[in-house]
């Protein structure tokens, strides 16, 4: 199992420098704005083969008014318990400050060990100034510079020098499921009441999650990782470099997934916002299974699933293969349902059919189903397979595939999605000239 080390430090220190350039990726969010990190944000990292897993914590402050404050130090607190040793970030350019002083009784009380990064160093006669940091009472201290990573290299060795090597990852390639949808729908109280802790800040006010977190997770023999993201907005309604960058991360998060859960709020419509995430995630080929959360609120003016069903639908024509299930993460309902739809989603995005049986099965239904003529040209289809990918395409190989329409093309796709069962999954369908 992979070691985990904690990035802890008090707002505004550069940690989520540090974590970007340990990971080498611009994942954590970085602005110059205090208090930005909210949660705890996981990611891989490796040093000399030694694979380890990195936690990006909020700075931790005491007695602020800030509303997010304290959930933000009961994150710290969590990253403290679960992690096996600990960085910790202060500024050269500061000096030893009071809230550095109360981290440094939680890390000795704390029992961790502790390397201390002394961040933005970023000239040799600095080296000096930083040494006043060995008062803390602890032993390991580096002199750093996270922006341009000066230092890094040996904070690392000192790092991971009883660290195993590991020879290979587990969780290389194994499947990705983001969490989508609008501010405030319930995904990070989705994957709360899944894994049954409270990993993820959950707050009425949207856009309370700004960065996307990875979440390693097992169920129905699987091993997986769940993404939860930030709210994704409308352009309009974005009114700051932060809001810009946690949409990115979202989108992001839709581009590298394998299966989108895009959840709604039942008492809410399912608006062009919803249908803008949803065509993303489609025009990727993406999986998709859609989750109508607060269902509870709903069920108390006896709504109808089946009506409610039909206008999503009607509002994702023509792509309706797939699941929608009605769900209460505040009472728990079908929580696990809708990851049983995931997982049933993923296995059929990644089904491969053999060419024998395509041709045997669809051959004889387009024999007595044409392309129709177009400009009196007869399409003749001779042949079909599935082509090599990560997501269910397939080409027909004809006389005249110009001459194939969309609509003909739709065809196609009814009828393979009868046989095989792609629900939830986009297919691709291409013609080519034999």
């Amino acid at each position: 199992m992979n070691k985990i080390v904690a990035i802890v430090g008090r707002p505004n220190v550069g940690k989520s420098t540090l974590f970007n350039r340990l990971i080498k990726r611009n994942e954590a969010i970085v602005d110059s704005e205090s208090g930005v990190t909210r949660d705890r944000h996981y990611s891989l990292s490796d040093w000399n083969g030694k694979v380890f897993t990195l936690i990006d914590t909020g700075g931790y402050v005491i007695g602020g008014d800030d509303t997010y404050e304290k959930e933000i130090d009961n994150q710290v607190m969590i990253a403290l318990e679960e992690c096996d040793k600990v960085i910790f970030v202060v500024d050269v350019n500061d000096g030893i400050t009071s809230i550095d002083k109360e981290i440094t009784k939680l890390l000795h009380k704390s029992s961790k060990e502790v390397i201390i990064a002394v961040n933005k160093v970023d000239k040799t006669t600095m080296t000096n100034e930083s040494l006043e940091f060995y008062s803390l009472g602890f032993d390991k201290l580096f002199g750093i510079s996270a922006i341009n990573g000066s230092g890094t290299g040996d904070l690392l060795d000192e790092l991971v020098k009883d660290f195993e090597i590991n020879e290979k990852n587990d969780n290389d390639d194994i499947p990705s499921f983001a969490v989508v949808g609008r501010p405030n729908a319930g995904k990070s109280s989705f994957i709360n009441t899944l894994i049954g802790e409270d990993r993820n800040i959950v707050k009425d006010e949207p856009g309370t999650t700004r960065d996307s977190i990875d979440t390693y997770y097992n169920k129905f023999g699987l091993n997986f990782k769940l993404i939860d993201t930030a709210g994704i907005r409308k352009k309009s309604k974005i009114n700051t470099n932060l809001e810009f960058y946690s949409v990115v991360r979202s989108i992001k998060a839709i581009e590298n997934c394998d299966v989108c859960l895009l959840i709604m709020d039942a008492t809410r419509d399912f608006d062009s916002q919803l249908k803008n995430i949803f065509w993303l995630a489609h025009r990727r080929n993406k999986g998709i299974v859609i989750l109508v959360n607060k269902w509870d609120l709903v069920e108390k003016e006896n709504k109808s699933t089946i009506e409610f069903e039909r206008k999503i639908r009607d509002e994702i024509k023509p792509f309706i293969d797939l699941h929608i299930i009605f769900i209460s993460c505040l009472k728990k309902q079908r929580i696990l349902k809708s990851l049983e739809f995931a997982v049933e989603t993923y296995e059929n995005r990644s089904r491969k059919i053999k060419t024998s049986r395509l041709n045997n099965d669809l051959l004889p239904i387009i024999q007595k189903n044409p392309p129709p003529s177009n400009k009196g040209k007869f399409v003749k289809i001779k042949y079909c397979s599935q082509i090599p990918s990560h997501y269910p395409q397939f080409v027909f190989t004809s006389s005249l595939p110009q001459y194939m329409k969309e609509p003909y093309k739709r065809f196609l796709e009814n009828k393979i999605r009868k046989l095989y069962n792609f629900t939830g999954c986009p297919i691709n369908i291409y013609s080519r000239k034999k």
